[in-house]
């Protein structure tokens, strides 16, 4: 019972995430890095405006931590912090792309393999343990996107892409171990508004003066971006990160429920038998941590 404060935080987290499309396909007409720029900017803003209120004191705390790391373990966190910052940028405008300019069945299915995925990259790059049965999900996992790659190629590419920015964000962000992660990701948003700032300055750039534009962005910055971001930080104190990781599912099944029945988008037989392979493999994969999530104990 203690823990679910920390379950509600995880769950209503990845249930946002789930709605985020239809307020991407709200301002569609408007370029997908124009999206994107102001995105970052926003939220760029508001994260700095609430560490600056109400994580000050893990703010000075991890500043004062840095100045104490060896030259050598301060290069490499500094290393991760600025790859992490251009991988989550090119994943937000990769997702964004996709949502508005392809569609989001692709968008739910790169993130219903994204688990999966990033194992895989965790096990060539970090040398993490792969377990038999998770082999035999990601075996699955490859026929279903197999499948999904006869009926439609291009989007599985698209697919892939999203989830493997993703995928090597997450692995890469492991050796990040120094500081608070919810101080991490305001660094690493501060890099990626200093990136997009040239765009500004270029010449075809023409300010939007569309106030719907405005609302739907404050709106991504805030409900689709700051809010669900801390309540996932806020979940892992309180219960396993593999349960956080079971969790993580809502999204892209939201996502593919909208994309049917709210956005209207065709889909074929192959498609369902492609979708329901990577479902399979996804029990498989996690079967044993969804056993362990049943049997685990209450936190204080």
């Amino acid at each position: 019972m203690n823990a679910l404060k920390y379950y509600i935080a995880a769950f209503s987290a990845f249930f946002m995430w789930g709605f985020f499309s239809i307020a991407l396909k709200a301002i569609t007409a408007y370029s997908s890095f124009d999206i994107l720029f102001f995105r970052i900017v926003f939220s760029t803003f508001l994260i700095v405006l609430f560490s600056a209120f109400f994580r000050k004191d893990k703010l000075i705390s991890d500043f004062q931590l840095l100045k104490r790391l060896p030259s050598k373990d301060k290069s490499r966190t500094l290393l991760l912090t600025s790859l992490g910052g251009l991988l989550l940028g090119l994943n937000w405008f990769l997702f964004i792309y996709v949502v508005n300019q392809v569609n989001v069945q692709s968008a739910s299915f790169a993130y219903l393999i994204c688990p999966i995925i990033t194992t895989f990259f965790a096990f060539l790059i970090l040398k993490e343990k792969i377990e038999k049965h998770q082999w035999i999900a990601i075996l699955i996992s490859l026929i279903g996107c197999g499948i999904y790659y006869v009926t439609n190629p291009g989007n599985l590419i698209y697919a892939f892409i999203i989830a493997a920015t993703y995928s090597i964000y997450l692995v890469s962000q492991k050796k990040n171990v120094y500081f608070d992660k919810f101080n991490v990701l305001l660094v690493q948003m501060f890099i990626i508004f200093l990136l997009a700032l040239p765009y500004c300055f270029l010449g075809d750039f023409v300010l939007p003066t569309d106030f719907d534009f405005y609302f739907y962005i404050i709106l991504i910055a805030v409900l689709f971006t700051i809010i669900p971001l801390y309540l996932n930080l806020y979940a892992l104190k309180g219960i396993s990160a593999s349960t956080v990781g079971i969790l993580i599912y809502i999204n892209p099944i939201i996502t593919f429920v909208l994309a049917i029945f709210y956005f209207k988008e065709s889909i074929n037989m192959l498609q369902i038998g492609s979708y329901l392979l990577i479902l399979c493999s996804i029990v498989v994969f996690n079967y044993k941590i969804i056993n362990l999530t049943k049997l685990e104990p209450s936190k204080k």
